[in-house]
């Protein structure tokens, strides 16, 4: 048996889990050098947060709204 799972802003719902403080904020999560967006929560995406855009373009709206900004976690 095998499954098939998309989850919608998958890493931003697993840092919510382990930080509750973050339920209505924003948050983003980036590859692994901080490159790019992987994800983002559906606050981000109001705000225009593209997904897969590089960090560095996206970080002045980021900053501007404070957007919680997470590296991808591994052992998460």
């Amino acid at each position: 048996m095998r499954a098939i799972v998309d989850c919608n802003s998958f890493y931003c719902s697993c840092e919510r889990l382990f930080r509750p403080e973050l339920k209505h904020r924003p948050v983003v999560v980036l590859s692994n050098n901080d490159g790019c967006i992987i994800s983002r929560s559906d606050e981000a995406k109001q705000l225009g947060v593209e997904m897969a855009g590089p960090y560095f373009k996206a970080k002045p709206l980021i900053e501007q709204y404070g957007v919680a900004t997470f590296s991808y976690n591994y052992n998460l």
